[in-house]
């Protein structure tokens, strides 16, 4: 880019005010006439069959409109195609009110309609279910023995062939680990819950508000579930209050809300509550292995990762978690597996850094394990095993500025006046640990498209169909089109979250910079191209002999050069060509270049913590993290993205996990009283750096995305520093003082 106006500077943002002041609209929010309103009813059992559902009594109630239920619901989407969404794991999608059998507890068996919230939730708890129970397994443990190779997910490698021969090289290693590592449940938990409002128009189209990742996901889902042609509804989610993967599929409200839309022939809206959150998609619980093999100088021999992960009955969810120990390090005899279990649970689902925030935390704290070993500083192991390429691939990384990272990382902690032996750093009746890790995630990029308005005075309007979950999405867009187009900031409106704008893909995986912001500098650029060409048409024009590499766009103006005095506004141009506006639309995709590398974001994230030694309470005292992630777009809400990711990391170390009733089949704190997550009292100093990285390889921007990157890491460099302050090396997460004590 010939300017940097916009780009890298820190912008607060543009939506910040609509948000602050209560006037951007969520999907459950939308003032529609005539609105009815359903709640589902949950099934009380994790396995069986409904016998009958009893309807009397809520039917009875003055202002109850419907009970829908699997009887008196047409059969719909004869096919797993018509429910599979553009991100569903291969199996059988479910398909809610379709047949009487409970496959998980907490399954929709029902949808109260009524006048209002109050009277639907009222003929909610009036409505009788009678099942028939079945045994069910909600265990991973009794299963390990079931566990099977999955079918991946496209362009996900859950593994990657084998290098050397890595269980000989471990038996034959001068130093060795082999550990097992436990993760829990997670669930995302965003604050607005899963509504939808579907407002249905006189001709039977419907307009469908739904809180989502994904709107074209959602409205290809329901055209192909329900049989609606493409123009038949439209799909809006202008705001969202967090995702963080539960919104990248359709969930079960927006099926419900469409379906009694259609069936009542009204508008309708369909809110989860908090505890039905707790009934879809969640990280899943693991078990891992990882066994380590080193010279004594602390050279890698031999690695092996294993995993076994839970799936539901009907799906074969899977994410990567073995691939990221051969990434980071160099070893010539790895040996990776991952398997699955089927349980009576509901299929998980992508959540922030999925595979990575499981995978990474095992590797890093065995690799801590073997430093400890080898009498070695954990850095310096890191460093020795440094690698340049993407072994698993055999590329090299477009960039890797990870030496950087724990350079400036350790120099801003002040890791050089770490003790290292273990309970050697007190203050007062706490024991002090420090503790470090690496990270590591994908710089992807996918095709998405663009379109870009200038109207004569001046104004520019861009729109794609993707999402902004809270990340700012919409100020790093307007950003990006404001400096291609040498414009201010207040003279660009981006759109998004509309099914009917360009295409683009669901948001997540940290990669809609890369993608829907590429197709907005490549729509961008179509329209500076069109204003240079009719700039040269203009009577004595300055630009008539210039090219497009010699002129810059500044201020509302196209100059030669920097020579303000060989200049042509904007606005001229677009009055003398008399065009009431000028339009681009351009899509974007990965290059055959890049295909040649392997891309990834990088961090070192550093950690202390202090833990009482008579209680065994733990606090997280100080937590710095450097990132290298191509090109920050804008600094500000980066921050923001990177310290939001570090309190996630805080969670997975000491705090989240969802606890299943096994007698029952159900996740027992589903609330958020009793699931805990890091609230301010838990934060102390979080500093976050970013190191600068150019890659000219990744997309034109040379962003790489940094959703995901802030998270991964952070638990495995808390549970490290909490084996420095207390010699106990805890290897099951969260980590709590039982556990400790």
């Amino acid at each position: 880019m010939s300017t940097t106006a916009h780009i890298g500077k820190p912008t607060s943002r543009v939506d910040g005010r609509l948000k602050v002041t209560g006037q951007a609209k969520y999907a459950g929010e939308h003032n529609i006439p005539d609105l009815a309103y359903g709640v589902a009813v949950s099934s009380a059992i994790a396995k069986g069959r409904i016998v009958k559902v009893d309807a009397s009594r809520a039917l009875q109630v003055p202002g109850v409109i419907q009970v829908l239920m699997h009887e008196n619901t047409p059969e719909l989407g004869r096919s797993d195609e018509s429910y599979r969404d553009e991100v569903a794991p291969p199996g059988s999608p479910f398909r809610p009110l379709q047949d009487n059998q409970i496959r998980y507890s907490g399954q929709p068996v029902a949808l109260a309609v009524a006048e209002s919230f109050e009277l639907a939730r009222y003929a909610a708890s009036l409505v009788r279910v009678e099942y028939e129970r079945e045994p069910h397994i909600t265990d991973l443990e009794r299963k390990l023995k079931e566990a099977y190779k999955p079918r991946e997910r496209e362009g996900i490698p859950l593994t990657h062939k084998p290098r050397g021969d890595a269980d000989k090289a471990l038996a034959s290693a001068a130093v060795k680990i082999d550990s097992q590592y436990r993760v829990p449940v997670e669930h995302h938990n965003p604050m607005e819950p899963f509504a939808t409002t579907v407002m249905r128009h006189e001709d039977g189209k419907l307009t469908v508000y739904d809180k989502t990742q994904g709107v074209q996901n959602v409205h290809d889902y329901l055209c192909n579930v329900f049989g609606y042609g493409k123009d038949d509804l439209r799909v809006l989610c202008p705001f969202t209050g967090g995702g963080f993967g539960s919104g990248l599929r359709p969930q079960y409200q927006v099926f419900l809300a469409v379906l009694a839309a259609r069936e009542l022939k009204r508008s309708v809206r369909v809110t989860l509550t908090r505890q039905q959150m707790f009934t879809f998609g969640h990280r899943p619980m693991t078990r891992q292995r990882v066994a380590l093999g080193a010279k004594p100088d602390g050279t890698l021999e031999a690695m092996i990762h294993e995993a076994v992960g839970e799936t539901s009955q009907f799906e074969d969810y899977s994410e990567p978690v073995v691939t990221w120990s051969s990434l980071l390090y160099r070893c010539d005899n790895v040996r990776m597996d991952h398997k699955l279990v089927k349980l009576d649970l509901y299929t998980p689902a992508d959540m922030r850094a999925p595979g990575a925030v499981w995978g990474v935390y095992a590797i890093e704290c065995a690799m801590d394990e073997l430093a400890v070993k080898l009498g070695t500083d954990p850095v310096e192991l890191r460093l020795k095993n440094y690698t340049e390429r993407d072994l698993n691939e055999d590329k090299p990384f477009s960039s890797k500025e990870l030496r950087a990272c724990y350079k400036q990382a350790a120099e801003t902690f002040g890791w050089a006046k770490r003790n290292p032996q273990p309970r050697s750093m007190r203050e007062g009746n706490a024991l002090v640990g420090w503790g470090m890790a690496s990270g590591m995630w994908e710089a992807m990029q996918l095709e998405a498209m663009a379109k870009a308005v200038l109207t004569p005075d001046g104004k520019l309007v861009v729109s794609s169909a993707t999402e902004d979950i809270g990340t700012g999405t919409y100020t790093v867009m307007t950003q990006i089109a404001a400096e291609v187009l040498g414009l201010p900031l207040e003279k660009v409106t981006f759109m998004l979250g509309d099914s009917a704008f360009p295409k683009a893909p669901v948001e997540g995986g940290s990669f809609t910079v890369s993608t829907v912001g590429s197709a907005v500098y490549a729509a961008c650029h179509q329209v500076r191209e069109k204003l240079l060409k009719l700039a040269q048409k203009m009577d004595r024009s300055p630009l008539a002999k210039a090219r497009l590499a010699d002129v810059t766009f500044a201020d509302g103006q196209i100059r030669v050069g920097a020579d303000p005095s060989r200049a042509v506004s904007l606005a001229d141009v677009m009055r003398h060509s008399k065009l009431d506006s000028l339009e681009a639309e351009a899509s974007a995709a990965p290059g055959p270049k890049r295909n040649k590398y392997a891309t990834y974001t990088h961090s070192a994230i550093f950690a202390e913590v202090k833990v009482d030694q008579d209680l065994g309470t733990i606090r997280v005292t100080r937590l710095v993290s450097a990132i290298a992630g191509g090109r920050v777009i804008n600094p500000k809400t980066a921050r923001s993205q990177i310290l939001g990711g570090m309190v996630w990391g805080i969670g997975s170390a000491l705090l989240e996990e969802s606890v299943i009733d096994q007698a029952f089949g159900r996740f027992i704190n589903h609330n958020l009283a009793e699931y805990h997550v890091p609230v301010n009292a838990d934060l102390h100093d979080i500093h976050a750096i970013f190191v600068d990285e150019k890659d000219e390889i990744v997309n034109p921007l040379g962003a790489k995305g940094l959703g995901e990157i802030g998270v991964v890491g952070v638990a495995a460099a808390i549970a490290n520093a909490i084996f420095h302050a207390t010699g106990k090396r805890i290897r099951e997460l969260p980590i709590t003082l039982d556990k400790l004590l």
